[in-house]
């Protein structure tokens, strides 16, 4: 690939994303991503009072959730968990992901969808916890029942389904397809339950953006239709867009 085809293909995947994205921080600076900044104090705030020895009761109690635990404790601790790191990962990671992920969808999206799906997200991956788990070990979706006892923390799911839905709404395929590929190369090589959430992110986000794009493709399909009405009757050919 020589240096105009690569400078083509970049402008094609990634221009539209980069001049919203440019535009947005170039007009409002870090006015465009409250909800990001606010997210990554959280992140930040989580991890230091979780490694302190009073800060991890509390932590545990707010944001911790476990595929053995209740339904309805979990599900309160949900949206919470999602600004919780891993214990054993760095935080920096966590935080990066935040701030690049976060930030480029609320300026894409907006704050409000972008709640949503990181939530709706964060949440597919925690109800195919219990699901996998009550399937068992033996099928191509069940969990080992040791995973009924692993912490489920992070901004993962959430980065994961974003990430997937700024894609779709911006047409980057290729960078769509690698986001897909990368995590299903994650759960061959590492089999674990992160691994697996992100592809039900992954598969919840397809379809919450398929669900709300109908609307859209319904009014165009319409609005051709009676375009191409008027058209008919004033004896001139259809309109063609």
């Amino acid at each position: 690939m020589n240096a105009n085809t690569a400078s083509a293909f970049a402008r094609r995947e990634w221009g539209p994303l980069y001049v919203t994205l440019r535009n947005a921080l170039a007009t409002r600076r870090w006015r465009a991503i409250p909800l990001t900044l606010g997210a990554v104090c959280l992140t930040a705030v989580f991890q230091l009072v979780q490694n302190r020895p009073w800060g991890l009761g509390p932590v545990r109690g707010l944001g911790f959730v476990r595929a053995e635990d209740p339904l309805l404790p979990a599900l309160l601790r949900t949206p919470l968990s999602l600004f919780v790191p891993a214990l054993d990962l760095p935080v920096w990671g966590a935080l990066a992901q935040v701030l690049v992920v976060f930030g480029s969808a609320e300026i894409c999206l907006g704050r409000a969808r972008t709640l949503l799906i990181a939530y709706v997200a964060t949440l597919a991956g925690t109800t195919y916890a219990r699901i996998g788990i009550a399937l068992g070990p033996g099928g191509l979706l069940g969990l080992p029942a040791s995973d009924a006892q692993v912490i489920d923390t992070g901004p993962s799911a959430a980065v994961v389904g974003l990430a997937v839905v700024v894609c779709l709404r911006y047409r980057a395929w290729f960078t769509l397809a690698l986001v897909i590929v990368s995590m299903a190369v994650e759960v061959l090589v590492k089999d674990n339950l992160a691994g697996k959430e992100h592809l039900a992110a992954i598969v919840v986000a397809l379809v919450v953006y398929g669900v709300a794009a109908l609307p859209r493709k319904r009014g165009r399909q319409r609005h051709a239709g009676q375009r191409s009405r008027v058209g008919n009757r004033s004896g001139a050919p259809p309109i063609r867009s």
